[in-house]
């Protein structure tokens, strides 16, 4: 039996988010026994406390939405997470570099993450695969592997379009088992996130975690 709760970073990342919706979010979350909850790094120190001595994790996200700030600014904005406690980092890669064709730049670009995060912080790499060719996410994904990262995740949320199925399927075969994949983006009910587990997933970025495990605990009861 498919125990959903376990794939799911429950995320708030809106700008407008307040100490007491990361309370909640955290409180939810500890109920559910979530993978992880996602928020943005002026809320790592809270949100880890709040999850202190629960299996939850606190997840931050790096240059994020928009990939583009410069790897120094990623590493400081990373290693400031984990010193608060973080112990996922969700960063966008530089997607303007990759379809720049600058490969090497992006490939360092995820290695200073995971050289920041090294023995304390697993690393998500957002591909944003809404604004890439169906060749630029396999490419993405290579790039993602050789530079250490542990993760490959779809989208932010914030851009044109979030996870599809497609993607899910083409990033899983892209990895080859050398990495898992995130789908995150527009997950809103259990019907999508069960396809997009079955289709390769292992972590769901939902902010919709709480209707979801309703939905799924409706259906086991009828």
């Amino acid at each position: 039996m498919m125990e959903i709760n376990r794939y799911i970073d429950s995320t708030l990342l809106r700008p407008e988010v307040t100490e007491s919706q990361v309370a909640r979010l955290c409180d939810d979350a500890t109920r559910y026994e979530f993978a992880s909850v996602c928020v943005n790094s002026y809320y790592a120190e809270l949100a880890s406390s709040l999850l202190a001595g629960s299996p939850v994790k606190t997840c931050v996200v790096v240059g994020f939405p928009l990939g583009s700030t410069a790897s120094e600014a990623k590493v400081s904005e990373a290693s400031y997470a984990i010193s608060r406690g973080a112990e996922e980092l969700d960063m966008v890669m530089n997607i303007g570099a990759l379809k720049s064709g600058k490969r090497g730049i992006v490939e360092e670009d995820i290695s200073a993450v995971v050289n920041a995060g090294k023995g304390k912080a697993l690393v998500k790499v957002i591909l944003e695969c809404c604004l890439l060719s169906d060749q630029e996410k396999v490419e993405a994904c290579e790039i993602a592997i050789e530079a250490g990262a542990d993760f490959v995740k779809t989208s932010t949320g914030f851009s044109t379009g979030g996870a599809t199925v497609h993607d899910v399927k083409l990033m899983k075969e892209a990895v080859s088992g050398r990495a898992q994949v995130k789908a995150s983006g527009g997950i809103r009910d259990l019907k999508t996130a069960i396809a997009m587990i079955e289709a390769g997933a292992t972590r769901i970025g939902t902010s919709n975690g709480v209707p979801i495990i309703a939905e799924d605990a409706r259906g086991r009861s009828s």
